[in-house]
């Protein structure tokens, strides 16, 4: 039986924008990629970009920027149009030429303007109990700095890499490093301040030829500003930019929703927040009433 939360409709205080960088073309995924853009491919039973939405619905973030790759805007649009029924507001650009996740910030400054601003990657999927009060705890940190997560992985080459000192602080981040001096990753995940947009500007691209997002998170620890929530082993996180990253991560979504609440469902996250009305949830669920997932949307509206 579903019950919503205690917390939902909690009044949000905080201005801030999101970007979803989902311009990513998954050159690595050839030739599941070669028609369709990496975050237009299916996790279990849902797109992969519904997962970074949901993490900005989570955080209380409702004006969000999509950053799409050349010729894909549309199907981003047929997909997600205006945000309405996530109660949300989106806007696309396109990202003509990658240069780095850093790029993201510049591609969307204009939409960013003067407010703070969430970062997630188009790829990333994160999951786990009290990931509401986590996202808004980094959420905070945003007013005057900066907030990210360290997870911890077996092999953490692939990714940046946070170490920590005897207390527990943050000393140092290093992108995809031969010896990681720490188990501990960063994910996609990342909430800033403003000035965010000035520092990325002066970023100058690394030895890869690309505006590295752990050169930003250096600048913020540099000057004191950053700080760094671990994330415990009973959350999820998948960088979902392989073929078998994809498959674990379908079993995984798969796994988490035999318990019967769906991870990553935009729209009962919209309900959750109070940003759309039951009559918008049950039309949402009216659209898909043949598949799993409209029958899951009209479970909750039958329960109010």
């Amino acid at each position: 039986m579903y019950r919503l939360p205690a917390a939902a409709g909690k009044a949000e205080t905080e201005i801030m924008k999101g970007i979803i960088l989902a311009a990513g073309r998954g050159t690595r995924l050839y030739p599941i990629t070669t028609s369709i853009c990496k975050p237009l491919l299916p996790v279990y039973d849902k797109p992969l970009v519904y997962y970074p939405i949901s993490l900005m619905e989570t955080a209380g973030i409702r004006d969000t920027l999509i950053i799409t790759p050349p010729g894909y805007k549309d199907a981003f649009v047929k997909l997600l149009g205006d945000g309405s029924r996530f109660g949300m507001h989106i806007e696309y650009r396109t990202q003509k030429v990658q240069k780095g996740i850093a790029d993201a910030l510049l591609v969307g400054q204009d939409f960013v303007g003067k407010d703070s601003v969430c970062l997630i990657l188009g790829d990333n999927i994160l999951f786990g109990p009290a990931l509401r009060r986590k996202l808004r705890k980094a959420k905070s940190h945003a007013k005057e700095g900066a907030g990210i997560f360290g997870y911890y992985v077996i092999d953490p080459r692939p990714f940046g890499v946070v170490d920590f000192d005897d207390d527990g602080r943050a000393v140092a981040i290093e992108e995809k490093p031969r010896r990681p001096r720490s188990h501990y990753v960063v994910p996609g995940v990342y909430f800033y301040s403003n000035d965010v947009i000035d520092i990325a500007r002066d970023v100058k691209p690394s030895p890869r030829g690309e505006m590295e997002i752990t050169t930003v998170n250096n600048i913020y620890l540099e000057q004191n500003r950053l700080h760094v929530t671990k994330l415990g082993n009973e959350y999820t996180w998948f960088d979902a930019g392989n073929a078998d990253s994809l498959f674990e991560a379908a079993g995984a979504v798969r796994a988490a929703q035999r318990s019967g609440r769906m991870v990553g469902c935009p729209e009962e996250i919209a309900f959750y927040n109070q940003w759309i009305t039951r009559e918008q949830l049950e039309k949402c669920a009216d659209r898909m009433k043949k598949t799993n997932y409209g029958k899951y949307l009209d479970a909750i509206v039958d329960e109010f």
